[in-house]
């Protein structure tokens, strides 16, 4: 049965990595959900995460590919209850509409906020999951929505154990001193 899964790799920065990666899922017809990748807390490291709606055994088989990459330190595979995961959205509603019809109200409703007035519009800043930030869309939808962007989504595991952890049981370590 396909659930929705989070992979996160962590990874020296080379050009191309991201193709080669993209690549893997290209391969066996699986759809990338969500992509980001950023810098971590260990210099010169870089975390990829990635979310797909696939069978447990095709992630499994996705996330041992990706760790035969040779930039690739270190990767896994997570469920949604497994992480604390966000992502951003950016709205951008008619200034005239976001007065008439009490914009300020909805917006305490999502927690969300106005980052930037402008003369014809407001934009307007959401955090949260996937589902927070479409169900603040249907609302802002009848505002007249001039954009809408949202990020992939970003996450951080439950457990215990830090990068440094995992990059300490590597083999070659060149980037955990004692």
């Amino acid at each position: 049965m396909k659930e929705t899964y989070t992979i996160i790799a962590f990874s020296e920065n080379h050009v191309g990595l991201l193709n080669r990666i993209t690549i893997i899922f290209t391969r066996r017809h699986i759809n990338i959900e969500s992509l980001t990748v950023s810098s971590t807390e260990m210099k010169g490291i870089h975390r990829f995460t990635i979310v797909a709606l696939e069978t447990e055994e095709n992630i499994i088989k996705v996330v041992k590919q990706i760790e035969k990459l040779t930039e690739v330190l270190f990767a896994d595979w997570y469920l949604n209850d497994q992480l604390v995961y966000r992502e951003i959205a950016l709205y951008k509603v008619p200034i005239e509409s976001a007065i008439q019809k009490n914009l300020e109200q909805v917006l305490r409703e999502f927690n969300a906020h106005v980052v930037d007035v402008q003369k014809d519009f407001v934009i307007i800043e959401n955090t949260g999951h996937i589902d927070d930030t479409e169900k603040l869309y249907e609302i802002l939808e009848p505002y007249g929505i001039m954009q809408f962007v949202r990020s992939g989504m970003i996450s951080i595991s439950k457990n215990n154990k830090e990068l440094s952890s995992y990059l300490k049981e590597l083999p070659i370590n060149e980037y955990v001193k004692e």
